[in-house]
């Protein structure tokens, strides 16, 4: 009886609440708002705009923590990417995009909005400007991957026509399409709030530091693109002229000092702890007035927008989750840390005759170096919540053999000491995933907050896009190459400082080999290595196929084109050596894991990815990347 009184009702609610039929079918949807309900409220044209800087594309991303530590800066502890490190060829469809719908959406963003009357005009200048920069932002990401594309400034439509063949552009050349991002980044500079507590909303610092990021990366193109005249096209779809590299490098010089002297906002170096290695760890997770970060994606706890990174990476050993430790920094990269005098020194394994060093504490090996070294990296003996880390290989025996464990914490009798702990809770242990293989983890966007390695809770740890170290390094090379030393020094130097180093640079010391090294231990795992690599044309040069030698790992430090190829690391064992000096010290041997097989080849075809058939099929004016 239910069911026929519940249908009798509402059918008799229909037949009262609609005069005909007519009426009932042409009720106004309520899912859907109007073009003129969402350009008329400011909180509905800022949802939409919301949406579309939340498909922002990002080359690493902290959600997609492998795209953050990729091109053997790091070994991935997770058994299911092992394969990355047996491969020895890119593919050349990697690292593209080619979402020209997200490039209509924000189009007819713009086309709807600049019309509306019932917006205030401040309101809707700012949301245009805004627009404006996530489309040049696109474009941006557009040209650094695939060269030059169409560009396409106004939503296109089908006439149905059968004939689509109207609405086809050509490639612009790879210059028009930087000129367009630089442009536009000048265009909307003053129509944004030159406001330094906004740090997720576009900002007049925010596209200063696209304009000078851009111009820089053209400008290195320009320059060191006549290194390799087989990467380009005739047309310059791929390629920039070598006499446009100075214009480019005055403009990013311009733009980065418009926020160096304040002109967007008070931005500077974080520098609020007296910790230097912790200092520089806060920089990207501290939201408390950091006067660093310029543009970032935000995460909130409380809006539940989070994310994993701390989790899949945190250290294994009393870890919130039983699970991290995906991220192992390598040999190499640690090694780049100079010491606080400023010298370019490999970690002293052993002396000058081959015999091993000694160590009092694990961790005493990385003493005295850059404090970025220990705010990028968890080192052996150093702590991440209050918990000590606990990474050692194993016992190095009197007789050179050593007794160590295939499993965690795993005990073993150890001469006179009985039956003891023989491995680290932390590894290494060659293989095993979620430890730290190469003796290292990654500290760099951990997040310290309690819960941020529990599932449950997550992290709100920022996505960081722009932040004013890298501005200071980007007016430093763009200095550089303008012949000014001096000034580049000097803004060197800023960096350096804030790391602890002691020695300044000179103007005579600076190089393209110290520019190149500042990027390397301060941007590094922010997404930008590989584009450095690329505009400098040096990849085929760092990632040449050959492998590393443990032997050699520790030649060339601070040369931009050392070798790459390979992931290295470097384990520390406790030494059992009764009725010496040495027993209960630390020594430590240089590894290559047993799963890095292969040597990354880059190729002269990976410098741009490639275009899909697909789109080249749809549209035959679009040439294909050269080397492909």
């Amino acid at each position: 009886m239910k069911k026929y009184l519940y249908t009798a009702i509402t059918m008799a609610l229909l037949a009262t609440g609609c005069t005909n039929d007519e009426e009932f079918l042409d009720r106004e949807p309520t899912n859907i708002l109007t073009e003129e309900q969402v350009f008329s409220d400011p909180s509905v044209t800022l949802s939409v705009l919301a949406n579309l800087y939340d498909r922002y594309y990002d080359f690493g991303w902290i959600q997609d923590w492998w795209t953050l530590s990729d091109f053997n800066i790091a070994f991935w502890s997770e058994l299911g990417r092992y394969s990355a490190f047996q491969n020895s060829t890119y593919d050349y469809g990697a690292w593209g995009t080619w979402d020209y719908a997200y490039i209509r959406e924000i189009n007819l963003f713009i086309e709807r909005c600049e019309p509306a009357t019932e917006l205030d005009e401040a309101d809707k200048q700012r949301f245009l400007a805004e627009a404006r920069f996530l489309r040049a932002s696109y474009y941006f990401e557009l040209v650094k991957r695939m060269g030059g594309v169409p560009l396409i400034l106004e939503a296109q439509e089908y006439d149905f026509s059968g004939d689509a063949s109207y609405l086809r552009q050509p490639r612009e050349t790879e210059a028009a399409i930087y000129d367009f991002v630089i442009s536009e980044a000048e265009a909307i500079k003053d129509m944004l709030p030159s406001n330094s507590g906004t740090k997720s909303r576009a900002t007049k610092g925010a596209a200063l530091a696209m304009e000078a990021r851009a111009a820089l990366y053209a400008g290195s193109i320009a320059k060191y693109g006549a290194n390799t005249p087989q990467v380009s096209l005739p047309g310059n779809e791929v390629g920039i002229p070598v006499d446009k590299a100075n214009g480019y490098y005055t403009k990013a010089l311009n733009a980065a000092q418009q926020i160096i002297n304040g002109e967007a906002g008070s931005y500077a170096l974080y520098q609020k702890k007296p910790d230097l290695a912790e200092n520089f760890a806060s920089i990207f997770y501290d939201k408390i007035e950091n006067p660093e970060v310029i543009f970032v994606e935000d995460y909130k706890l409380q809006s539940g927008k989070v994310h994993n990174f701390t989790i899949v990476n945190q250290p294994r050993f009393g870890a919130e989750e039983e699970e991290g430790g995906r991220i192992n920094p390598s040999l190499q990269f640690v090694q780049s840390f100079e010491t606080l005098d400023g010298v370019y020194q490999p970690l002293a394994a052993t002396d000058g005759s081959g015999n091993p060093v000694y160590y009092e504490n694990v961790g005493d090996i990385f003493e005295g170096r850059d404090a970025r070294l220990s705010g990028t990296v968890i080192l052996p003996g150093s702590s991440f919540k209050g918990r000590q880390v606990d990474i050692f290989a194993g016992y190095q025996m009197p007789d050179g053999s050593v007794v160590s464990g295939d499993s965690r914490g795993q005990q073993k009798e150890v001469g006179n000491l009985g039956n003891v702990q023989v491995v680290g809770f932390d590894g290494p242990i060659d293989g095993l995933e979620f430890t730290a293989q190469t003796g290292f983890y990654i500290r760099k966007f951990q997040d310290p907050k309690a819960g941020s390695g529990q599932r449950g809770v997550q992290s709100d740890v920022y996505q960081m896009r722009y932040r004013y170290a890298e501005v200071l390094l980007n007016a430093a090379e763009a200095a550089f190459e303008l012949g000014n030393t001096s000034t580049a020094a000097d803004y060197l130097n800023q960096v350096r400082s804030r790391a602890g180093i002691t020695t300044p640079l000179t103007a005579g010391d600076v190089d393209f080999d110290r520019i190149a090294h500042e990027r390397y231990v301060e941007l590094a795992f922010e997404g930008l290595h590989f584009f450095d690599l690329k505009r400098w044309r040096i990849a085929h040069i760092v990632l040449d196929g050959v492998p590393v030698d443990e032997n050699t790992v520790s030649d060339d430090i601070g040369s931009a084109t050392r070798r790459e190829t390979q992931p290295l690391a470097i384990w520390p064992y406790k030494v059992y050596e009764p009725g010496s000096a040495n027993d209960g010290k630390f020594i430590y041997k240089t590894r290559k894991l047993s799963r890095v097989t292969g040597a990354d080849r880059f190729q002269f075809g990976n410098y741009y990815s490639r275009i899909g058939d697909n789109v080249i099929s749809n549209n035959p004016l679009i040439v294909r990347n050269p080397n492909q």
